[in-house]
Formats: structure tokens, sequence, C-alpha cells
């Protein structure tokens, strides 16, 4: 699908989550960095493994790629619509998620295995 719009508010993406359109939210940082912080209901998909991961995205309507400030999302958005796989909607969202906190969207942590005050180096670091 064809798409003049590269990118989504944080606001926008925030009434998207909020309503029953089905949304695939893909967060391209590292696994360690995603574990810090993430937009809720996203999910983990390092930018490196996006192009073997493409498919997974194919029966999605909307896709929204997220990164620190908003460059690297970009490029996974390009990368995802340049996918023969891949014919839904795809956005990045503008700004990252420096403009989701600051917006004041909620982050949630995955804790599992982690132990108290245990972080990771560089969570909010670009994926390459």
């Amino acid at each position: 699908m064809s798409d003049a719009r590269d990118e989504i508010t944080p606001a926008e993406l925030e009434t998207v989550l909020d309503t029953e359109d089905p949304v695939r939210v893909v967060d391209i940082r590292s696994r360690g960095a995603f574990e810090q912080g993430h937009i809720p209901e996203s999910e983990n998909v390092p930018f490196e493994q996006l192009p073997r991961r493409a498919e997974e995205f194919a029966d999605a309507e909307h896709v929204v790629t997220v990164c620190p400030k908003g460059k690297a999302s970009l490029q996974a958005m390009q990368l995802l619509r340049s996918s023969a796989a891949v014919d839904g909607h795809v956005e990045s969202l503008a700004g990252g998620l420096t403009a989701w906190h600051d917006f004041d969207g909620d982050l949630e942590a995955a804790t599992a295995g982690k132990s108290d005050g245990e972080t990771t180096e560089n969570a909010t670091d670009a994926p390459f």
C-alpha cells in the first residue's frame, strides 16, 4: 500500500492505541533498551533483524516503528514499506520515544529476570 504520510505524532498514536483499531507498534531498539522502557503493547524487533522478519507484518493493517529520536524508525518504516510481504499502512513515530515521553506517554518496563536496581547501559541509544 502506498502512503504519502511518513510519521505519526505521539498524540495521534495515543488515540490509535486507545481505540479498537489494530496497530502494531514495533520498537527497533536492542532488547536491553526495550526492557528498560517501551510503549505499552509494543513489540521488540531490533533493527538488524527487521529485514528477515518483515514477513511477520504481512497481515498487519497498521504498523508504527519506534526508536529513541525518530530517525532510525524512519529507515525501518522505509524498509517495511519496500518489503513485498508488507502491504499495510506503515508510519514512524515522529520524534521517537523522546517525543512520546515529552508528550507524557506511558512507558512500560519489562522487569522479569532483573534484580532491583539493575539497569542496561545505553537504554536510549539508536540501534546503530
